[in-house]
């Protein structure tokens, strides 16, 4: 038997088959692990909605935090560490539910995914737009053709395996939303200390604190937040390639909840006290904002500069999310939950025909909606439908985490939420509670949508999450006995 090495991966040369045995895989250490998990939740791309809530954001913020960021953050710490092999989500739905329903979050889980992260590929065609020609911002063929860049380059530099996903997420995460983020605080902090007039008022009364729920778009704005700090739970995928996850993973996670808050809250009031509020606009995007934001400094340079930054820090956002939630659907297909071909990675461990389909859709569905006369409404369902089948999954999370805790007693968590089973259906009740109210929040329309469309508009988002809800039960339908093989013995082509 011959025995050689290429490319990291010792291969033994038999007879009539060659067997390649793994090479010991690089973990993770806790400070990528921050970048990845910082890359999932931390983004700059909320600024201006925010700002425009002037300090209610600190409100908003602070409630989203506590009822949904929180709870995600302190339920995926225990479940993580508790269960630290690959698939997250999956993994920890289907010990307490089953194969069925781990399926079955792992799929929600999946499709958010694919529909969020069109969005994050529109905003770097937004952004690259500010570098060449603002007008570009609105060119559909131009955003097209930075969706499929980006899309594609970013997984197939994804199949090179997790140490490359992981340093572009690094290199994005600090140059791309830490960087701007902090340049807009310090900015903000020397306009303010300059003894210039802020555009909103400072001064910490109720009345600029608490918002007035009066309105139904106030109640919108709420979930908002909690849609911002949605995504915590996907670093747990990779909570098996992490050295020592039991201890790392919490400290990462803790971290992360820090730099989301105080990244928001600082940055969004800096962009608020330099950008007068009527010319912050929800429909400029993020490149707008910033635009005004410089010009009051006299550096209009900037700004294309700025778009250069704002895309790579984006486009570590998208490297993350490609190679996250595909984690646990690749474990669900170890599993026998999806056919032969969804099983097969590359000699770097990553599951290339899992990538490939998933790239497929992404482009599919994000050049369909390009071709949609109406992107505004296209785009407000597409949101609204992600929230709702995202949302799903994390009531799943929830109750599998206060199951668990009664099934699977024994098992070492080296994190646990405090307080007993008291302290794990504490944090549970609150965020399955803030789940269904955002829940319910997602079938208001958009006030830009005439009256007329109402019945039309909720046929198309319940129709919508039904079809998605259900297509993952179907496929579980399907599946066959020899689609779960166990091999020994495993082809160079595998």
């Amino acid at each position: 038997m011959v025995h050689y090495t290429f490319a990291g991966v010792s291969f033994f040369k038999g007879r009539g088959f060659v067997e390649k045995k793994k090479a010991k895989t690089k973990k993770m250490n806790l400070f990528t692990l921050i970048m990845v998990s910082s890359a999932f939740v931390v983004s700059v791309r909320n600024f201006p909605t925010e700002a425009e809530t002037s300090l209610h954001m600190i409100f908003f913020a602070l409630v989203a935090a506590i009822g949904f960021f929180i709870p995600a953050a302190l339920v995926s710490a225990e479940l993580a560490t508790g269960w630290p092999k690959g698939g997250g989500v999956y993994v920890w739905i289907k010990e307490a539910f089953g194969d069925r329903l781990g399926f079955f979050g792992v799929c929600l889980q999946w499709s958010y995914m694919i529909i969020g992260v069109i969005a994050m590929l529109y905003f770097v065609g937004g952004s690259l737009a500010f570098v060449f020609d603002p007008a570009l911002a609105n060119n559909r063929i131009f955003l097209l053709v930075v969706l499929l860049v980006v899309l594609w380059g970013a997984t197939f530099i994804s199949m090179r395996g997790q140490s490359l996903s992981g340093l572009i997420s690094t290199i994005g995460f600090l140059g791309g939303v830490l960087f701007p983020g902090l340049l807009i605080i310090i900015l903000g902090i020397i306009y303010f200390s300059g003894g210039n007039p802020s555009n909103i008022d400072l001064t910490f009364s109720a009345k600029n604190i608490f918002p007035s729920f009066k309105s139904v778009s106030t109640i919108v704005l709420l979930v908002g937040f909690m849609r911002t700090f949605s995504g915590i739970e996907a670093s747990s995928s990779h909570a098996n390639e992490v050295e020592k996850p039991k201890r790392n993973y919490p400290i990462a996670i803790l971290i992360v909840v820090l730099l989301g808050l105080l990244l928001n809250i600082f940055g969004s009031i800096s962009v608020a006290i330099v950008v007068p509020q009527k010319e912050i606009s929800l429909l400029s995007g993020l490149m707008e904002a910033f635009s005004i934001f410089f010009s009051k400094f006299h550096m209009q340079w900037f700004v294309p500069y700025m778009g250069i930054f704002v895309a790579i820090g984006a486009i570590g956002g998208i490297s993350t999310w490609i190679m996250g939630p595909i984690k646990g659907m690749f474990a669900a297909a170890k599993n026998g939950e999806l056919p032969r071909f969804c099983q097969k990675s590359n000699k770097h461990g990553a599951p290339r025909n899992l990538l490939i389909i998933q790239a497929c859709l992404v482009s599919l569905v994000g050049g369909t909606l390009l071709l949609m006369p109406k992107l505004n409404i296209a785009f407000w369902i597409s949101v609204a439908i992600a929230m709702m089948i995202y949302f799903t999954m994390y009531l799943l999370m929830y109750l599998a985490a206060i199951r668990l805790r009664y099934k699977e007693p024994k098992v070492k968590r080296a994190y646990k939420i405090p307080f007993g089973n008291v302290g794990i259906w504490v944090v549970g009740i609150l965020g399955l509670i803030t789940v269904v109210f955002s829940y319910i929040v997602a079938f208001f329309p958009p006030a830009q949508l005439p009256p007329t469309h109402i019945v039309l508009y909720e046929i198309v988002l319940i129709s919508g999450v039904v079809t998605i809800l259900s297509i993952p039960f179907i496929v579980y339908s399907l599946k066959k006995p020899s689609w779960k093989v166990t091999r020994k013995r495993r082809s160079v082509n595998d």
